[in-house]
């Protein structure tokens, strides 16, 4: 038998992973001035929110209490790229470099959680959030190699 408070807890860690991705995406967007890296840092930062959002509810409906920020590691991770961003001013292969990081451990973190077994309910939705986070993180991995082929 799982146990509820485990996987409230296993869920809170993707919370907070993923609330760190929308701050992160939300000042990756900020930091580029490419419109089409703004807008897909933008949709990501969306994207995590409502990921979030959706583990949340899941994190109340096993009895728990959701998590409502992020880590302390991920706020190094953000005042890291704002430091980033801000020095270099609009490095945009280093933003992406940063967010293409980010991604990884997002993508790590899922796969982490869906191996350790969940009940059926809560690995669906871990599944189709999981298939999303790794549709971004390959997104992201091709758009850092056409910097590389740029340069």
């Amino acid at each position: 038998m799982i146990n509820p408070k485990q996987v409230a807890q296993q869920l809170n860690h993707l919370i907070q992973i993923c609330l760190d991705g929308e701050e992160g995406f939300r000042q990756a967007a900020e930091g580029v001035e490419a419109p089409e890296l703004r807008t897909l840092f933008t949709e990501f930062s969306q994207q995590r929110a409502g990921l979030a959002a959706d583990l949340q509810r899941e994190v109340v409906r096993l009895g728990a209490e959701p998590a409502v920020d992020g880590t302390i590691m991920g706020a190094v991770h953000r005042g890291w790229l704002n430091l980033k961003s801000a020095v270099v001013s609009n490095d945009e292969k280093a933003i992406v470099n940063e967010c293409e990081r980010g991604e990884d451990v997002a993508k790590d973190a899922y796969e982490e959680i869906l191996k350790d077994g969940l009940p059926n309910e809560t690995e669906l939705l871990v599944s189709r959030q999981y298939a999303l986070v790794k549709a971004a993180h390959d997104r992201i991995r091709a758009v850092q190699k056409s910097f590389v082929h740029a340069s």
